[in-house]
């Protein structure tokens, strides 16, 4: 599966958040990239505004066009409000709860970690980040993948408190997805119901 691997503090700098973590260049440089970044006043149409949503909650939990769509037309047919829908089965994917439950530092680290082998959900292996965690799984770290430096330095005092719909164990280096977030609950700064008015013209 194809994914984004171009220049990221560039595309942090388009958006104007950090995106895809700490960035340095970001905290310096604040305004969007290119020779007239700093001085550009350009109005931004209604579409522009719903556009750049979309991409910004893309490129955020590393999902491509297809996926993306894919995922809305499910969060489409399911109960509930429809771009909420949408962002709870984004958290939901495993290389997200791999990298909320702190195993790794990053959601791209967090895809590699699973895309090697190195995740088991319920116990067995998966290599898929975009598996759909579901509620009451267990999602945890291979037995001989613990000793890992990357896990042990991402782990090292990362505070599991800050995210009530997961469960951890420090002991098996696993925790419980114990349900889909609330709104509220996840700190993604996506307004999603920008999405859904782009979809549903």
């Amino acid at each position: 599966m194809a994914r984004y691997t171009g220049p990221k503090t560039r595309i942090a700098r388009k958006f104007g958040e950090a995106i895809f973590g700490p960035d340095k260049v970001l905290t310096k440089k604040n305004y969007p990239p290119g020779q007239h970044g700093a001085n550009r006043r350009k109005k931004t149409s209604e579409y522009g505004i719903q556009l750049r949503e979309k991409q910004k909650a893309k490129y955020t939990y590393g999902v491509l066009e297809k996926q993306f769509r894919n995922l809305f037309e499910k969060a489409s047919r399911t109960k509930g409000i429809k771009g909420e829908v949408l962002l709870q089965l984004l958290e939901a994917r495993l290389d997200n709860v791999v990298f909320r439950m702190g195993i790794a530092p990053s959601r791209p680290a967090a895809r590699q970690l699973v895309l090697h082998r190195h995740i088991v959900v319920d116990g067995k292996v998966v290599n898929i980040p975009s598996f759909s965690v579901k509620p009451g799984q267990i999602v945890g770290v291979r037995e001989k993948s613990k000793s890992l430096e990357v896990i042990g330095d991402s782990l090292s005092g990362f505070n599991h408190s800050k995210y009530p719909w997961i469960e951890w164990d420090q002991n098996s280096l696993s925790g419980k997805f114990l349900h889909l977030p609330e709104r509220a609950d996840i700190p993604e700064n996506i307004k999603e119901q920008l999405i859904v008015e782009l979809y549903s013209k």
